[in-house]
């Protein structure tokens, strides 16, 4: 029976126990024992550790593991400030980030969330993710930092390698187009509290289709990745480049406002990216295109920015490529008027818009026609003529160049078969044109249907045509003068490597290209000298020598005494339309005059628009007659003296101070303190203008500049004090009461 009992007593003892092991037993705040084993089982399995500081943000505590972990024990570490043991991810990449993240919530007391840190002690280097709240007393007084970390170094590198690869593009290393929009927009947003200002320039490439679709696309990716060192290579240190995909490039330039600095910026990538490439043993030639945008001036955010880039861009590419260019107010108009251009020229034919005009080339010494150079017009009906340089490289865009070109050879052997007068005629070869494999035939028909004499024709070429299969390129100047024709290199002496090329194409003719004819007689140009080197290359291969662009008679003068066979220029005659050199062929004249200024001068444009004046309190209207980088002539006051200071308001916030150094009855010609640099067109532009910061100074909101910013900054640059000093009158009715 005992045992019995035993067991019996046994099992309700057991039956207790199971029972109190199923009651629920939670930890309080009070059971301060188990909460202190939990908080131990935690950092004892490696899932995190806890840290803890003083108001003064110095550590007071750090979980034994976590210092371990360090190699240092926790004595050693306490006592270290946080913002000197936890040193936040920075980009190293981004010297404009405006705060260091710990530090800032420290110093407001802000919750610490997943901030990644490296914690760096003698030899060791580690990454973790800590996160914390700030702690106070019963008296709302702060006490300092309650917070958890954990180790993430085993993963912290493979993430940085994502996050890399998602903010740079693979092909070139350059930051890609998510990078970049974040970068402008950190360092507009950045700029604009620090008054300062930001650049962007906005990059294509010009051919490289071409060079894509001749050579391939491995070799496509090699060249865009010599165009992204060769950019790199130009803007050092300056700023960020970025490809934003396919041909398009940006670059970030802080700090940078200068005009001047900026052209010669773009003028040097432009010449850079322009250089010949080698490619898997081909030879590629490409240009670029360059637009130039201004924060805070053409633009606020970095949307404004980038279109107001783009805008220019545009500008730069339907100005004939190789350009760069200024951001405008106008050039949103100008977009317009490109779409129209490209919607309207594809009619152009079908409706007869297009003629070819020809410019004489003459022989240096007897000035007698020896030749004529065809070149294309478009009579718009409504817009009427519309420049080569603007529709051309719309064709090319759009695909009709091929055609274009085809016809514009048939049309000018045409009209050449029928001249009264035995002589060549010279047609350019875009580089499009020249590709197809079946250009000699083209050629070869196009005669044949013509009826025009091979010997008189001149096909001109750039070394733009070298890209691509050089083998085949050879192969096709041979089928070309076994045909009869006759080639000419024009542009001459632009490109990097001409003389490769004559070493093996059989050329007839070298055009010296008119930007070393252009100033060559100014003291201390080397440009003869230049001269006469490609003189007497040409004469050693038996080749002519066609001086471009000559317009003066002191330039005829120096390209005669340099040895050129030809010239060709304004000192002659400008392109005329067939029907007016028919006239002169069938009477016979074939001898022309020069007729032109004696002496080269600095550009000086004719202009005619209204501007205003400021002298001292008060501005006058005045009109602009024309306008050198030096200065310009006005009229519109009446007898200002010698030596009188100016400021021009030339528009678009450009303001340019000028002294009189002329001056007779209401016409006054006056000299810039600070030269003006070109807009990278036909213009001229001043290195820097009103500042929106000041016009914001002035009590108006912060915008990119209006048309005239001079008007919202009248009253401020004028106190209105003292009376006019000179007596304004109307030139127009002047000359009236003259006449």
């Amino acid at each position: 029976m005992a045992g019995l009992f035993a067991r019996s007593s046994r099992a309700k003892i057991k039956e207790q126990q199971e029972t109190e092991a199923r009651m629920l037993r939670p930890i309080d705040q009070a059971d301060t024992q188990r909460r202190i084993e939990l908080l131990d089982s935690f950092e004892n399995a490696g899932l995190g550790w806890f840290w803890a500081s003083d108001a003064q943000g110095r550590l007071i505590y750090l979980s034994e593991n976590a210092a371990k972990k360090l190699g240092r024990p926790a004595g050693e570490i306490v006592g270290e400030q946080l913002t000197v043991l936890f040193k936040p991810e920075v980009d190293e990449n981004d010297s404009h980030q405006t705060e260091r993240p710990l530090t800032f919530l420290l110093g407001a007391r802000n919750s610490i969330s997943q901030l990644a840190v490296k914690v760096t002690l003698g030899k060791t280097e580690q990454w973790w993710e800590i996160a914390g709240k700030p702690h106070f007393d019963e008296d709302q007084n702060f006490v300092g930092y309650r917070g958890s970390a954990k180790d993430i170094t085993a993963t912290f590198q493979s993430d940085k390698d994502a996050e890399r690869l998602s903010q740079y593009d693979s092909l070139t290393g350059l930051s890609n187009r998510h990078r970049m929009t974040k970068r402008l927009t950190s360092i507009l947003k950045a700029f604009r509290n620090s008054k300062r200002s930001c650049a962007l320039l906005m990059l294509d490439l010009d051919r490289f289709k071409q060079v894509n679709d001749t050579l391939g696309h491995p070799a496509g990716d090699e060249l865009l990745r010599q165009v992204a060192a060769r950019i790199q290579k130009v803007v050092g240190d300056k700023g960020e480049i970025g490809r934003l995909g396919g041909d398009e490039f940006q670059i970030i330039i802080p700090d940078m406002d200068d005009r001047g600095d900026l052209g010669e910026l773009g003028q040097r990538l432009i010449q850079m990216i322009s250089q010949p490439y080698q490619i898997s043993g081909s030879r590629a030639v490409i240009g670029t295109s360059v637009g130039i945008a201004v924060s805070p001036y053409d633009g606020i955010d970095s949307e404004e920015l980038v279109k107001a880039a783009d805008l220019a861009l545009y500008a730069a590419k339907g100005g004939g490529r190789g350009q760069y260019r200024f951001y405008h107010i106008d050039f949103t108009d100008g977009a317009k008027h490109r779409r129209q251009v490209e919607e309207d020229l594809r009619d152009a034919l079908e409706n007869d818009e297009l003629q070819m005009f020809y410019q004489p080339i003459v022989d240096s010494k007897s000035h007698k026609l020896k030749c004529l150079e065809a070149l294309m017009r478009w009579e718009h009906p409504e817009r009427g003529f519309i420049s080569p340089a603007i529709f051309i490289p719309v064709a090319e865009d759009i695909g009709m160049i091929k055609q274009l070109g085809e016809w514009a050879l048939l049309r000018t052997c045409q009209q050449a078969k029928n001249w009264p007068v035995e002589l060549r005629v010279a047609v350019n070869v875009s580089a499009i044109q020249f590709a197809r494999d079946d250009f000699p035939g083209l050629v070869k028909s196009v005669l044949m249907e013509s009826g025009l004499e091979p010997h008189r024709l001149e096909l001109e070429i750039t070394e733009s045509v070298f890209v691509g299969d050089p083998k085949r390129t050879q192969e096709k100047f041979e089928e070309l003068k076994r045909i009869g024709v006759r080639l000419a290199l024009d542009d001459f002496g632009t490109g990097y490597s001409s003389l490769s090329y004559l070493q093996y194409a059989p050329f007839d003719k070298i055009k010296i290209d008119q930007s070393f004819v252009r100033g060559a007689t100014e003291k201390g140009n080397n440009n003869p000298a230049i001269m006469s080197a490609i003189v007497s290359l040409a004469e050693s291969l038996n080749m002519e020598t066609v001086a471009e662009g000559v317009e003066t008679k002191d330039e005829l003068n120096l390209v005669t005494e340099r040895g050129a066979s030809h010239v060709q220029g304004y000192i002659f005659s400008q392109a005329i339309p067939h029907e007016e050199l028919l006239e002169r062929l069938e009477i016979g004249d074939l001898q022309y005059e020069p007729r032109g200024p004696e002496k080269y001068r600095a550009e000086r444009k004719s202009v005619y628009r209204k501007i205003s004046l400021i002298h001292e309190d008060h501005a006058y209207d005045v009109t602009l007659r024309n306008l050198s980088k030096t200065g310009a002539m006005i009229e519109g006051l009446l007898d200002v003296p010698v030596g009188t200071k100016f400021v021009l308001n030339l528009g678009g916030g450009q303001l340019a101070v000028a002294t009189v150094r002329r001056s007779d009855g209401y016409m006054q010609g006056v000299e810039f303190e600070t030269p003006l640099i070109s807009d990278g067109a036909d213009g001229l532009c001043t290195r820097h203008r009103v500042s929106p910061y000041q016009i914001e100074a002035a009590g108006k909101p912060l915008a990119s500049l209006p048309e005239d910013p001079y008007e919202m900054l009248k009253m401020e640059l004028m106190g209105g004090k003292r009376g006019k000093s000179f007596v304004q009158v109307d030139p127009s009715m002047s000359r009236r009461a003259r006449s």
